[in-house]
């Protein structure tokens, strides 16, 4: 039996040469590939949330790895129907999210990584969604450092992305390079499975489920025929010439200063000086200069054009046609906007995207701003989240955290803080979130005083904290759990430095590593050992989705809970009897073995 490793390294060997494949389904048997999906998924939210059944990762075992590859080897598995909810967007409308039972999970995990090992080599550079070593700020920091002198950005959004992935177009798109008619038959019934609304069953025409782990692979697959448009026929269609023309009465003008200059005339080379720094020195309208860039995540793309607005109009209807004809998909007629790049700014992956025009900023004798992107916090970014700890315009409390300890309520702050904080890194206007950050610190230190009866500025003083950081000391606040023979737990808000880094990178989850090893999870299921009992019958494994749910007011002390506890882990390997007593509410009992020395 090959590794996981061998596996994927040889899918991923066979993709960089741009090889077929004639027997992925047979892959889809070996257990060391569910062993590492199993590692990767387990500790997801998902995973404790039940489908159109009752399956979640408690109770997961070799047994039902084995139960699943055999169904596999003998095409009996069937993908369940997905249960479908209904999440709140920021516009206020809805969004359905599908919720996969476990086994579907494991399955998906699997295939998502055979597919992803394979396809990842032949993606696109663009391509910064859902992709190891990407994320939203590779996909920024391109564009702010390589689209200089872009004229207008073109926003493309993609309308229900992921509900009109069209199944046909799907499937002769993997069959170009799987030559597998049962793992494509897999794949057909995995997209035709239907989903589950108020207990009605209902059929998926169109589209991948939103929230299964397959879909952003199945997505990248799809719109990389889009990416390979864009590069191998709208950009090379767009893009020519070296350089612009030098502007002749720039030239002229320079040559009169430089004559000036040389003939000691210094007041006339002072005002052609001036004039020379208010004219472009390039012709802005030379039609033999065109620059297009392209760049997508997901299903939000962007295009940068150099060149007049009738082109750049051109441009979106052949975008929208090429999707409309060949992907079955349709652009957002809300979302999709042809933006001029100097005096108006484009939404792209939450930042404004402008380009800079000052003839007085000068560095090195040279006007060193024009042309160059600046990417910008909105403003719009900054209302709505200051309305988050507001009442009336004004920092207020948040009452749903008072009944929480002084650590979580400060880390609970501190998270948010430091997500939007280093989101914004790459940002050129970095000081418009001090306004958010003393509204936060305002709402954090008034439930504070409100919890323990009290004022703002003793709940101020008392966690007030200075941290060092590599651009010097950082005031902050600081909450502490002392703990015996351990380090103290410390929640912290602030201390972040905000100050523009443009190498700051926030990646995406890395899906293929280039060394996999076992999840300790997993070695302990594989020494096939009762945690409690040391029973080896039927040896499964008990999840719990937190810890804080062992210790529940009016919930019975159980000394399977405290084993827990004491290994704070969330999982626990047990024997079949041990995982039934568990499950009804009773006690097993633990062996001295199991008190005094948890094993490892």
């Amino acid at each position: 039996m090959q590794s996981a490793e061998t596996v994927l390294g040889v899918l991923r060997e066979r993709g960089r040469r741009g090889l077929p494949l004639n027997e992925l389904y047979r892959q889809l048997f070996n257990p060391q590939l569910y062993l590492l999906a199993y590692g990767r998924i387990y500790a997801n939210k998902g995973a404790m949330t039940p489908g159109a059944t009752r399956e979640t990762v408690d109770g997961m075992s070799l047994r039902k790895i084995d139960e699943i590859t055999e169904a596999l080897r003998h095409e009996r598995y069937r993908w369940s129907p997905v249960k479908r909810v209904h999440i709140l967007k920021k516009n206020g409308k809805t969004r359905p999210l599908g919720l996969p039972p476990w086994s579907d999970k494991l399955v998906g995990e699997v295939v998502r990584l055979l597919l992803d090992a394979y396809y990842e080599p032949t993606f696109s550079e663009r391509s910064h969604g859902f992709r190891p070593g990407r994320g939203c700020h590779t996909a920024l920091r391109e564009v702010a450092k390589t689209w200089t002198g872009t004229t207008w950005f073109i926003e493309g959004d993609v309308a229900d992305c992921f509900g009109s992935f069209d199944h046909k177009i799907m499937l002769s798109t993997l069959a170009e390079k799987i030559h597998d008619g049962r793992f494509l038959r897999l794949m057909r019934n995995m997209l035709t499975a239907g989903y589950l609304e108020d207990w009605v069953w209902n059929a998926t025409l169109s589209g991948v489920p939103q929230g299964g782990v397959v879909s952003p692979i199945l997505s990248n697959i799809y719109l990389h025929r889009l990416d390979d448009f864009v590069e191998t026929v709208l950009i090379p269609e767009y893009t020519r010439g070296r350089i612009r023309k030098q502007d002749t009465t720039y030239a002229r003008v320079r040559a009169a200063r430089d004559r000036a200059h040389r003939r000691g005339d210094r007041a006339t080379a002072r005002e052609l000086r001036r004039q020379v720094r208010g004219m472009p020195s390039v012709d802005p309208r030379d039609p033999g200069y065109r620059r297009l860039r392209y760049v997508r995540y997901c299903d939000d793309t962007l295009l940068g054009f150099t060149g007049p607005k009738a082109e750049a109009e051109e441009i979106k209807q052949r975008l929208a046609a090429f999707l409309r004809d060949e992907l079955a998909l349709e652009l957002s007629q809300d979302k999709t906007l042809i933006t001029h790049a100097r005096t108006q700014a484009a939404r792209f992956l939450g930042y404004e995207i402008t380009v800079l025009h000052n003839d007085r900023k000068v560095t090195g004798g040279k006007r060193s701003a024009n042309g160059t992107v600046s990417l910008r916090v909105p403003g719009s970014v900054i209302k709505a989240r200051k309305r988050l700890y507001t009442t009336r315009g004004k920092p207020a409390r948040r009452p749903r955290l008072l009944n929480e300890d002084d650590h979580t309520i400060v880390s609970t702050y501190g998270a948010e803080w430091r997500g939007i904080a280093q989101y914004y890194l790459l940002a050129g206007n970095l000081r418009s979130l001090f306004p958010l950050l003393w509204v936060m610190e305002t709402s954090m230190l008034m439930s504070l005083a409100n919890k323990h009866r009290s004022s703002v500025t003793r709940m101020a003083r008392k966690y007030a904290a200075v941290i060092d950081t590599p651009h010097g000391p950082r005031k902050c606040f600081e909450a502490r759990i002392e703990r015996t023979g351990r380090k103290p737990l410390v929640a912290r808000f602030g201390g972040i430095p905000l100050r523009r880094n443009l190498d700051t990178v926030i990646t995406d989850r890395v899906l293929v590593p280039g060394i996999i090893r076992h999840k300790e999870l997993v070695t302990r299921l594989l020494a096939n050992r009762c945690e409690i009992c040391k029973d080896d019958d039927g040896i499964t494994m008990h999840h719990v989705r937190r810890l804080a749910d062992l210790h529940r007011p009016g919930r019975p002390q159980t000394a399977w809970a405290e084993l827990m506890a004491r290994q704070r882990r969330k999982t626990l390997v047990v024997c079949r009897s041990c995982h039934d007593t568990i499950h009804n509410g009773t006690s097993p009992q633990l062996t001295q073995y199991s008190l005094e020395s948890p094993p490892r």
